[in-house]
């Protein structure tokens, strides 16, 4: 039960918070692991928030994350006025918003990471054993009441899937917010292409300079100022002994195999209750999968709110802190505060001019209320069109050129889009394999095209998709009329010049255009970029595909062609919401 100090006034006042740091959290095997555990300095049985991961839990935001920090600092006052931050660390919860309220937030060091020491292994099986140990251990001390959430971001969100599908006793609910379940199809390999851009920054910058005993990391303890990675110092040889190779591990992997089936959760046995929160701006790395998370799992208490802006601000505003704390007052504390009453699929749509056009709401993903508008590609003239083209047409373009873009004409009425797109596009290439790379852009009457700024890139398009198209194989039992997914289980090469229907799945999207704006399509081989921006990056921000080892040049440099028509029909489904609210 909650408590709280009565002063003689009658008044309630929040609890006061005590830390407790570096605290030894034996695992099953092995290791034993530190944690920095705050809770109320009061007497009393409190809920538990558990987060383990590799960023360092003694790492203050402003270290690892500098211009998140500076746009906090300089745009976010509300999130200032709501705690002195200075126990935040990237990616989970604030304990100063939480503890006076009565929870308890324990945050942990994975194995091989910060003050833990161990082998070094990132969103593996025995990460996720360790995060189970982590939860019962927190579940048995006095003062806990015995009921574990999860809460956090990207990292700390991804995990989440993998634990609860493992079922520990304690843990009650969970709260992943932004963070994919399919560590194959969108964390390293989009759709079987290998995710370089990603994958080679995020390595060495976000995992390799906090592992344990690094003694040329950057960090320092928020707390004792000492090095975030521990007192030990290991030399280069013994750091790498240390560690997987990770880049080396994802490349070896090709294909969706048991190495990567045992790194994705499965759903059917996540069924406790789940808050699961997805940003459109997360493009590239944590949208679909987070929405195909909450999906997928087997839980009769879930709630899915996809939202825009920065997916890290949004999780420290105060407003999406009190609908952090409303969900689990109900399920960590038994509440009966009204939260089954919340509706059970929230969407942001977002406006032409990167602002919130307003709020649906519904019963499910996608919204019942969707229609699938067919747009068919049209050779002939680079056209999108609702009728089949009578003729048909092909054309072809350079695998690494700015391919083929198509272009509707001027929409008639407000067009509101919210939900998966798909493209089914028939194409040929003169090699073996091709990488397609498609982006669903629009513009206004003058030409101006509609972008956002996400997490990826300041002028990220509508959407993007990809598929590598030996990779075409669809999954019948996981793909439906709006999302096609492919089993990634074996390779189909091409026969140079023969066309092949491929059903290419574009991320989940939300926008409202007015009358007047044409929606777009660009088809390409390469990553999508607009030649004239001026800053690094240029639509696809890192979240890049470049790599000779996985797309060499002499399979994926060579010509592409598009075939269009009544024979081969390639259509884009678009999801439009027949009724919108009022502005």
């Amino acid at each position: 039960m909650e408590r709280r100090e009565i002063g003689a006034d009658g008044a309630t006042r929040p609890l006061t918070m005590r830390l407790d740091k570096d605290v030894a959290v034996p695992m099953r095997v092995g290791d034993t692991l530190r944690a920095n555990i705050f809770r109320p300095e009061e007497p009393g049985r409190y809920p538990v928030l558990v987060t383990l991961g590799p960023y360092g839990k003694d790492v203050h935001i402003s270290q690892f994350m500098p211009s998140a920090w500076e746009q906090i600092e300089q745009r976010h006052p509300e999130i200032l006025a709501a705690s002195s931050c200075k126990h935040l660390v990237f990616e989970t919860p604030d304990p100063e918003v939480w503890v006076p309220h009565g929870y308890v937030v324990m945050k942990v060091d994975s194995r091989g990471a910060g003050k833990s020491p161990g082998f070094l292994d990132v969103n593996s099986p025995s990460e996720s054993r360790d995060l189970y140990d982590a939860i019962e251990w927190a579940a048995a001390h006095e003062w806990s009441n015995g009921k574990v959430g999860l809460l956090g971001i990207s990292y700390y969100a991804a995990g989440q899937w993998m634990v609860a599908a493992l079922r520990p006793p304690h843990l009650a609910a969970i709260l992943p917010w932004q963070g994919t379940f399919d560590f194959y199809r969108d964390r390293t390999r989009q759709d079987g292409i290998f995710a370089a851009g990603f994958t080679h920054s995020w390595w060495p910058r976000s995992v390799l300079r906090n592992q344990h005993g690094n003694p040329e990391s950057p960090f320092l303890d928020i707390v004792t100022g000492a090095r975030s990675t521990g007192p030990a110092s290991f030399s280069k040889q013994e750091l790498a002994a240390n560690r997987t190779d990770y880049i080396a591990d994802v490349l070896a992997h090709p294909l969706r195999d048991d190495w990567y089936k045992a790194r994705s959760a499965d759903l059917s046995k996540v069924d406790l209750p789940a808050l699961v929160v997805a940003n459109w701006g997360g493009l590239g790395l944590h949208l679909r999968g987070t929405i195909a998370g909450y999906d997928g799992i087997a839980s009769p208490d879930k709630w899915l709110k996809i939202q825009s802006g920065s997916y890290f601000i949004t999780f420290l505003q105060p407003k999406n802190i009190a609908l952090q704390r409303r969900f689990f007052d109900r399920y960590l504390k038994s509440i009966d505060n009204g939260w089954e009453r919340e509706p059970r699929v929230t969407i942001e749509v977002r406006s032409h001019d990167d602002g919130i056009a307003g709020l649906v709401e519904g019963t499910q993903w996608p919204l019942p209320e969707t229609e699938f508008v067919c747009w068919h590609l049209d050779a002939a003239d680079k056209s999108l069109g609702r009728e089949t083209p009578r003729a048909d047409r092909s054309l072809s373009y350079q695998a690494l050129s700015d391919g083929a873009t198509f272009v509707s004409p001027s929409l008639a009425q407000e067009t509101w889009i919210a939900g998966p797109v798909r493209l089914t596009l028939w194409a040929s290439s003169d090699t073996v394999d091709m990488d397609v790379f498609a982006t669903l852009r629009a513009f206004s009457p003058a030409g101006d095209e509609v972008t956002f700024l996400s997490a990826i890139d300041p002028k990220c398009p509508i959407s993007q998709g990809w598929l590598r198209a030996s990779h075409r194989k669809l999954d019948a039992a996981l793909s439906t009329e709006y999302r096609p997914v492919h089993t990634h289980d074996e390779v189909q090469p091409l026969v140079p010049g023969d066309a092949y229907r491929l059903d290419i799945e574009i991320w989940p999207t939300s926008v409202a255009l007015p009358a007047g704006y044409r929606l777009a399509l660009t088809v390409q081989g390469k990553d999508f970029e607009r030649a004239d921006e001026p800053g690094p990056f240029k639509g696809s921000g890192f979240f890049t595909h470049e790599s000779d080892i996985d797309r060499p040049p002499a399979i994926f440099g060579g010509t592409h062609t598009l075939h269009t028509g009544a024979v081969r029909d390639s259509v884009l489904f678009v999801p439009v919401l027949p009724r919108h609210p009022a502005r």
